[in-house]
């Protein structure tokens, strides 16, 4: 009997979550991208098929009936413009007989492939005369207390504000309690984060964190050519970054005492599905959260494989626009993924790691120009360390000796040592010898705690031809953790 397997792919997720640095709509947004491919497909398209994947940004469907199929190629990119405008739909079907599942399967993929180098066109762009949000620059459609609104954020703002059948909880809270699990229940809604400066608290900066499973595509890849098992195991992973994200934060609120304290949680869950994970959160809790959450994440998902995952951080000021913070955290993750990938261990497992950055400048750089600018004092010596990884791993710090060595730059020693560390990057930048010689300088006036720590921040590990110094990580986590401007 002939089949036919439908695929979805979804582009522009995270330019649609945040288009601006509303908090409220970026929470609207999410539960939207939460809905697109799962409630508005399964509601309209699923009558005739059986879903074998259904994620944030990924659908697969298998019809019997070829019209069924036919009016969900037809239809469900309209149901996206309709509920999302600004998110892109890239489709394909493959038509195969009983036996042939794991071969539909990779042709699906490649044709997904393919179809993404043709995105659908924008229809969110209006003609030139058309009055504008002063937000997002899309065309308004409505005015609400003098402020222009486009069609997307009134979508957001309304997705932010529906009720859940339980009827007294707003349907934002459902991913909050999906990444924060049970004890989200003793909390009142009031203490889910709304507004960016619930996310502060002594000081202007937040985190964006996004992770990323690894090797996921080789156990896709084997795993495939079985329909049901393909189904179970997308179930099963999602249910394990669920797992994850849930321990993630009850070990953070074992410390912090959010929940018992009734405090405004300053952890704003973005994106949980599949292998991602994306979360705005206080800077102090960033590498906490990242590190517990690749921890979990490796242990959840041991019965489906054992993955890993990977993650990046921007830091940022809660003035910076979050779409470029996205993108830059992104980047990170990627960079971390392509170290990690070097230093495969023997199991076959990518090692999980994460890479971070704070961003100085208020003008919006890709990472190559910040590299140059910020992180290459001179040829062949650069202040990027990282990637920081889970557990030992050989020519590379953990994330605790990191957290170590920024701790100890707290009290009144500390500070006087952080001057110093800083003046040495700056005259890094003016030569090397004249480094050296200030090195030797500090090891003279520093205090006797604190000499290890000034050698091993200003000691250069050689990396693929360059000398690398840990000392601005250690600055920029124990400024994060510390700096009070409130």
């Amino acid at each position: 009997m002939r089949k036919f397997l439908y695929g979805a792919s979804v582009q522009g997720i995270q330019g649609f979550i945040f288009q601006t640095n509303e908090l409220k709509h970026i929470i609207g947004a999410s539960e939207i991208v939460e809905r697109v491919c799962t409630t508005y497909f399964t509601e309209e398209f699923k009558q005739s098929g059986e879903m074998i994947v259904e994620a944030a940004g990924n659908v697969k469907c298998l019809y019997k009936d070829k019209e069924e199929c036919e009016r969900t190629v037809k239809y469900f990119p309209k149901t996206i413009l309709e509920h999302a405008p600004g998110i892109t739909i890239s489709q394909a079907v493959v038509s195969f007989d009983d036996d042939d599942f794991g071969k539909a399967v990779e042709k699906l993929e490649r044709r997904l492939r393919a179809q993404r180098n043709r995105p659908m066109p924008s229809l969110t762009t209006g003609l030139m005369a058309i009055e504008r949000s002063r937000k997002t620059g899309l065309p308004a459609v409505k005015i609400e207390e003098g402020d222009f609104i486009d069609e997307s954020t009134l979508l957001k703002i309304k997705a932010s504000k529906e009720y859940t059948e339980e009827g007294d909880r707003n349907a934002t809270f459902k991913l909050c309690k999906k990444s924060f699990g049970e004890k989200v229940k003793e909390l009142d809604f009031k203490n889910v984060a709304f507004n960016i400066e619930d996310l502060t608290e002594m000081n202007d900066w937040i985190a964006i964190i996004h992770a990323d499973g690894n090797g996921l595509g080789e156990i896709v890849a084997r795993i495939g050519k079985e329909q049901g098992a393909l189904h179970e195991f997308s179930t099963a992973l999602d249910d394990a970054v669920n797992q994850a994200a849930q321990k993630t934060f009850a070990k953070l609120n074992d410390e912090y005492q959010f929940v018992e304290g009734k405090k405004k949680i300053p952890l704003r869950p973005v994106v949980l599905s599949g292998d991602d994970m994306t979360i705005i959160c206080r800077g102090d809790l960033a590498i906490p959260y990242a590190k517990w959450f690749m921890q979990y994440f490796e242990e959840e998902t041991e019965s489906i494989g054992g993955l890993t995952a990977c993650a990046g951080i921007a830091f940022i000021k809660s003035s910076y626009p979050f779409y470029y913070g996205y993108n830059l955290a992104e980047t990170l993750c990627g960079i971390a993924k392509k170290d990690a990938k070097k230093r495969v261990k023997d199991d076959g497992k990518v090692p999980a790691c994460l890479a971070f950055h704070k961003v100085q400048s208020s003008f919006v750089e890709d990472y190559d120009e910040i590299l140059a600018k910020e992180k290459t004092p001179q040829d062949g010596h650069s202040l990027e360390f990282g990637p920081y990884y889970l557990h030992e791993m050989e020519g590379r710090w953990t994330i605790d000796e990191l957290q170590q060595q920024a701790g100890r730059l707290k009290g009144k020693e500390g500070n006087a040592t952080k001057s110093s560390l800083r003046q040495w990057i700056t005259i890094l930048h003016d030569g090397v010898e004249q480094a050296e010689q200030r090195k030797e300088r500090m090891l003279t006036i520093v205090p006797k705690s604190l000499e290890t720590l000034v050698k091993i921040a200003l000691r250069g590990e050689e990396r693929e031809g360059k000398k690398c110094y840990p000392v601005q990580d250690i600055l920029t986590l124990h400024t994060i953790n510390t700096q009070q401007t409130k």
